[in-house]
This record gives structure tokens, sequence and C-alpha cells, in this order.
């Protein structure tokens, strides 16, 4: 599954208000809609773009649909991100610490 849609869902607040409810456990659509204050019907289509991107999976349990985190596919999310960022935060923490040192030197302030 491609993280560009992964991302495009966890964009939305209110998504990762709903993801962050089913995280540690299955709540049902109406729970989701009530705690986040959105309509039954935004909820719905916040809960399909959530599981269209692989982030939450849906179970029946009669006539509800239950909802809980896809901790694998988190999982996935995490290395993908961490594969791209991880290297490069540290670099452009580097950066700017040393072009913030530049500037306090420039000014006249001297190192902090």
């Amino acid at each position: 599954m491609a993280v560009d849609a992964t991302l495009r869902a966890l964009a939305n607040p209110t998504r990762r208000a709903m993801l962050e409810l089913v995280w540690d456990a299955e709540r049902s659509s109406s729970q989701i809609a009530d705690a986040v204050g959105a309509s039954r019907p935004a909820t719905s289509q916040h809960l399909k773009v959530l599981r269209d991107a692989g982030l939450v999976r849906v179970r029946a349990d009669g006539s509800q649909r239950l909802y809980r985190v896809d901790t694998e596919r988190l999982a996935e999310v995490r290395a993908a991100l961490e594969g791209f960022w991880g290297a490069r935060l540290g670099r452009l923490s580097a950066t700017v610490a040393a072009e913030q040192k530049h500037r306090d030197q420039q000014a006249g302030g001297g190192p902090r």
C-alpha cells in the first residue's frame, strides 16, 4: 500500500483523532462520531479513507461495524518514514545549528 495515501489520510486532524480513539480498543462508528463530534455521514467518509489507507481494520459484530487500528500497517509506515527521515533529520538539525551559530557570530552575540 502506498505511503502517499497513508500520509494523506493522516493529514486530516479529524482522522488522526479517530485513529487515536481506535488505537487501544475497538469502537463502533457511532462511538467514534460522538467522540469527535462529527456527523454519521462524515464519520463514515473519514473511516473509509482510513480503511482505504490500511490504517484501520473493520469487523462486523451483528449490525455494528467495529474499528481498530491496524498496527502492522502503522509499523510499515513508521519504518518507511524513519528510513526516509532518519539520517536527513540529523543532518538538517546540524545544518540549522551551524547556521544559527553563524548568525549569532555575525550579530556580535557570540556563541550561546
